[in-house]
């Protein structure tokens, strides 16, 4: 069985398009690559946004490893600026309500589950641990899928999956969802 951490993009910049990471999402990827390396992680993948691809480089740089992108890791929406934040953040909660709501600009809470899962399937059987570096919105999607809304923490759907923050699965069995304490 493959371990896989799914990690959160640090901290980033606010603002539509693709930001990168802020001073505070630059020290959460530092501490994450520092609690990462002690787990012996053989592979490295990342989301192609760049404030998942930053993170990503820090665990990479400190594991030794090749960062690998995947497209499957990208988030479900993106805010692009095209529309208001308002406009986007309204697309956002609607597609959190219905997951099989395709939002105008991205996929179905549904669609984003079913492509974090292929990528999950695709490393079963491989040696681990593994590092995914992904976003809040689609670990939240796969994990309604995995264990259902009544296997996540209280408050995750509208609090969102925490900057830096761990989600432990074994293939497709979750382990621990959006572990934190490698921060403090």
């Amino acid at each position: 069985m493959t371990l896989i951490f799914l990690v959160q993009h640090g901290e980033s910049e606010p603002g539509p398009g693709d930001p990168g990471l802020t001073d505070a999402g630059r020290r959460q990827a530092g501490r994450t690559a520092q609690w990462l390396y002690g787990c012996g992680l053989n592979a490295v993948y990342s989301s192609p946004l760049l404030r998942a691809v930053e993170t990503a480089e820090h665990i990479a740089a400190a594991a030794g490893l090749r960062l690998q992108r995947d497209v499957r890791l990208r988030e479900r929406m993106n805010w692009d600026g095209s529309h208001t934040f308002e406009q986007f953040l309204a697309e956002w909660d609607r597609s959190v309500l219905d997951r099989d709501f395709v939002p105008g600009r991205g996929d179905s809470s549904r669609q984003a589950a079913t492509r974090v899962r292929g990528f999950l399937l695709d490393l079963a059987g491989e040696p681990g641990p593994v590092a995914a570096v992904t976003h809040g919105g689609v670990t939240a999607d796969l994990l309604r899928t995995l264990a259902g809304d009544g296997g996540l923490p209280p408050g995750l759907l509208e609090k969102g999956v925490p900057s830096g923050a761990i989600t432990t699965l074994r293939n497709l069995d979750v382990v621990e969802i959006a572990s934190v304490a490698h921060l403090a």
